[in-house]
């Protein structure tokens, strides 16, 4: 589940890490307000407006501008809300901005200059162990950084049977070229922020940049952050936080009928039970000349009602132009799937898209016999290949 950086921050200073203030708005008038009481809070005379939506280089789509008084305020932030937002991480439509945060102005002039970093937490899949990825090319591409300079990328990886030592953050606070206080500040910064990244159940906290103010102070600037969506049961607060118009409304839908969903960019669409065998039936269509349009696990029990429920969320996307019904019967017999798919085609009329349905497993002579038998408009498969060569087909 992804956060807004708002709510990623809220998490944050929850934990005691530092972090540029700001308050939400959902219009102008609202955003106006914001910086007023920012100015009475922290004295700041000087707005950083930024959307707030879920994708990162939002500055280079126009989403992060600095106002210098109330009326830039007002003028920044009623054309923010409401515009397309496009960034290297979106779609070419972009994404609607709903709202603004409205944050103090934290490169203040001191007794030193300020500095940027870069800091995430993440796990290493490779190790199995959480790492804290680090540079001093903050406010970067961490992509373009890792390409051209990656010297300049350091990791530190924590060992789960112990924690984050008291070492590992000094010589992060080392490797970042700090001293003196900002040497101090910098070690409890990244204490803390790994204690947010693991009692929240994060799989991801990135901080680009971390700032280290012109008196030596560290803070969170941004903060992009995603919840693992299977520990949501322990973070009941944290639900609250999800933002659906944020996320593809026919992987909304699937979700709320129990289907696991995934858009793609294909044309053809894929039923399946088991996420192995989807995987593989999305390399089938591959190597069928065809691109999957989705990944959609029926799980064990595809009857009627939960086939026709995977059938109006693939036709939902205009790009399928044919679908392959992959089912394993192994707890669930091959003829109920197959009686399952003719009732869901005979209660939603004409499906105007061919399809192929392969089932093996338990009964699978049956159920082809049934699909072949049915009247419908539906090729029937064994093998892989067969199912292959029948998607070919129809694409060609």
């Amino acid at each position: 589940m992804n956060l807004h950086e708002y709510q990623g921050k809220e998490i944050l200073r929850s934990f005691g890490v530092r972090i540029q203030r700001g308050i939400v708005a959902q219009n102008a008038h609202e955003a106006v307000a914001a910086a007023k009481h920012l100015t009475t809070e922290t004295g700041s005379k000087w707005y950083v407006v930024k959307a707030q939506v879920h994708a990162g280089g939002r500055g280079k789509g126009g989403g992060v501008k600095l106002a210098k008084n109330l009326q830039e305020v007002e003028e920044i932030a009623g054309k923010m809300i409401g515009m397309n937002l496009i960034t290297p991480q979106t779609s070419a439509t972009g994404k609607r901005v709903h709202q603004v945060l409205v944050a103090e102005d934290v490169y203040y002039p001191g007794e030193s200059e300020t500095d940027e970093f870069y800091m995430s937490v993440l796990l290493n899949r490779g190790t199995g162990r959480n790492m804290i990825m680090y540079s001093t090319e903050g406010g970067m591409d961490i992509e373009a950084v890792a390409e051209k300079t990656p010297h300049l990328i350091f990791t530190e990886e924590i060992d789960p049977s112990v924690g984050l030592m008291p070492f590992q953050a000094r010589r992060i606070a080392f490797n970042l070229g700090l001293s003196g206080t900002a040497f101090k500040e910098m070690t409890k910064f990244v204490a803390c922020l790994y204690e947010a990244y693991v009692k929240s159940d994060a799989s991801l906290f990135e901080i680009n940049p971390v700032l280290k103010t012109s008196d030596n102070k560290i803070m969170a600037v941004d903060a992009k952050v995603t919840i693992d969506d299977n520990a949501l049961y322990r973070h009941k607060d944290y639900v609250n936080l999800r933002d659906l118009r944020e996320e593809n409304p026919i992987e909304v839908e699937a979700k709320e009928v129990g289907l696991n969903y995934v858009d793609l960019d294909g044309n053809v669409g894929c039923m399946v039970n088991g996420a192995g065998l989807a995987m593989a039936t999305m390399d089938l269509i591959k190597q069928a000349g065809g691109e999957p349009a989705n990944f959609l696990d029926v799980g064990g029990t595809a009857d009627a009602a939960r086939v026709e429920a995977a059938f109006r969320i693939i036709l939902k996307d205009p790009n399928v132009k044919a679908i392959l019904i992959n089912i394993f019967g192994g707890i669930v017999r091959c003829d109920r799937v197959a009686q399952g798919i003719i009732d869901a085609y005979k209660n939603m009329g004409t499906i105007n898209v061919p399809i192929i349905v392969r089932l093996q497993g338990t009964n699978a002579d049956i159920a082809k016999d049934l699909i072949d038998k049915s009247g419908l408009d539906v090729q029937s498969a064994v093998q892989f290949q067969e199912a292959a060569d029948k998607v070919q087909a129809v694409l060609a």
